[in-house]
């Protein structure tokens, strides 16, 4: 096994995939993408994997490809599935300064979590905890100061104003969805 410290900076990471589990009797490992631009596999040629332990490695990848919604990778020095299934938990980071722009009006899950949701007429929801991918409109999904849950539809027509700066969200919801 061939990997090497990683000395950057942990507030420059921006997660592109989780490592499940070893894959197959090769060293490759099955990966959760986390990146709404899986093409950028194909130009990686290192990458950084940030273990549950706080260690960082930086490792050569051989080869990728694409399998069940999934990326399989495999990396230099990881060729037996014992040395694969070493690597799971670990997530694959890119630094800040690579990430792909976006275009207006487009947000990274990252920038809204932790936001603060409230409506046109000031009255505070809750903080976005998480957000719920559907194959359609995303979701927030905001806990408030109580405990309780909310979907709100991540659409343009109900989130007027996205400000990732300030960490706050306005809607404009439509007649019920408050409603509980």
């Amino acid at each position: 096994m061939t990997g090497k410290p990683d000395n950057h900076s942990r507030e420059e990471d921006v997660v592109i995939a989780r490592i499940l589990k070893a894959r197959g009797i090769r060293g490759e490992v099955a990966c959760v993408l986390e990146t709404d631009f899986p093409g950028r596999f194909s130009s990686l040629e290192q990458v950084t994997v940030w273990m549950p332990d706080g260690a960082r490695l930086s490792l050569k990848v051989e080869d990728h490809w694409f399998h069940n919604q999934r990326v399989i990778l495999k990396f230099e020095g990881y060729d037996t599935m014992t040395a694969a299934q070493s690597l799971a938990g670990g997530r694959l980071v890119i630094a800040e300064a690579d990430v792909a722009p976006l275009a207006e009006g487009q947000f990274f899950e990252r920038q809204v979590i932790g936001s603060e949701v409230m409506t046109s007429g000031g009255r505070t929801l809750g903080l976005v905890t998480r957000v719920m991918r559907t194959g359609g409109t995303d979701l927030l999904v905001l806990k408030s100061d109580d405990g309780r849950e909310r979907l709100i539809p991540f659409a343009d027509e109900i989130c007027t104003d996205v400000d990732v700066g300030a960490k706050r969200i306005t809607i404009d919801p439509p007649d019920g969805l408050l409603d509980l």
